[in-house]
């Protein structure tokens, strides 16, 4: 049925219906987007406890590497900092006359070309895979600073199986969520800390695509240790990262 409006005029029942369906959802929309602020409000307030808390952490581990040291000094011994649970590891070489495993590893190891860099976790499996690939690779010991430059400067995610730019903490959030990660100080403590979803953590990173290092390599053919530049160099890693980023 028609309804008469005040002018006299009939309106037809249709546009009666159209009319509170748009009220409907004008009223719901404007819900969403008032429920959208406060959740927003609430997460920004989350991310800077969580980004304080973090810096304290790593302030006092400072504090107590520093501790630990002057007290082995006193005693007239050094002191000897634990093992390292994390490797930052370029590749440093082509694909010239290469022997087809050693090219598989560096596949599995996602470090396809020349300067790309990956995370890894120090296990039995992963140091005798390095071992075979040591002459194309250089890898060591990375610190907070490297890690956060690397994350914030040149991290990329794989969200739906594309390479997307971490510009936002909406992006951590939203892969890896589920797991408590919900900004990229999250992901810098997990990926640094290696903690229990550092594996989910470190697939969502794409390798890092790093350029030259700034005055270049001494020689790629030979080991750190005989003043070239492939294998293990430890804490001096830290050094290479800032030529590269």
């Amino acid at each position: 049925m028609a309804e008469v409006a005040k002018s006299g005029v009939a309106v037809p029942e249709s546009v009666l219906k159209k009319q509170k369906r748009a009220e409907e959802w004008a009223l719901a929309k404007t819900k969403e987007v008032e429920e959208s602020k406060k959740k927003k409000v609430e997460t920004r307030k989350l991310i800077c406890k969580k980004a304080r808390d973090y810096a304290q952490e790593y302030e006092n581990q400072d504090k107590e590497l520093i501790q630990l040291k002057r007290e082995a000094r006193l005693k007239g011994g050094f002191y000897v900092s634990p093992e390292a649970k994390l490797l930052f590891i370029v590749r440093i070489r082509g694909i010239n006359a290469m022997h087809p495993t050693t090219k598989k590893i560096l596949q599995l190891l996602r470090l396809r070309q020349i300067f790309n860099g990956v995370f890894l976790k120090v296990n039995k499996a992963t140091m005798n895979m390095l071992h075979r690939v040591e002459p194309y690779v250089t890898y060591g010991y990375p610190n907070l600073k490297s890690v956060r430059e690397l994350i914030y400067k040149r991290g990329y995610g794989k969200l739906n199986k594309q390479r997307i730019p971490l510009t936002d903490n909406a992006l951590v959030d939203q892969a890896l969520g589920k797991f408590g990660i919900i900004c990229m100080e999250d992901l810098i403590h997990e990926i640094l800390t290696v903690g229990p979803h550092f594996k989910e953590a470190n697939n969502f990173l794409w390798p890092f695509q790093l350029k030259a290092p700034l005055g270049g390599l001494k020689k790629k053919r030979n080991h750190y240790v005989e003043g070239g530049d492939a294998g293990n160099r430890e804490d001096f890693i830290n050094e290479l990262i800032r030529r590269m980023n």
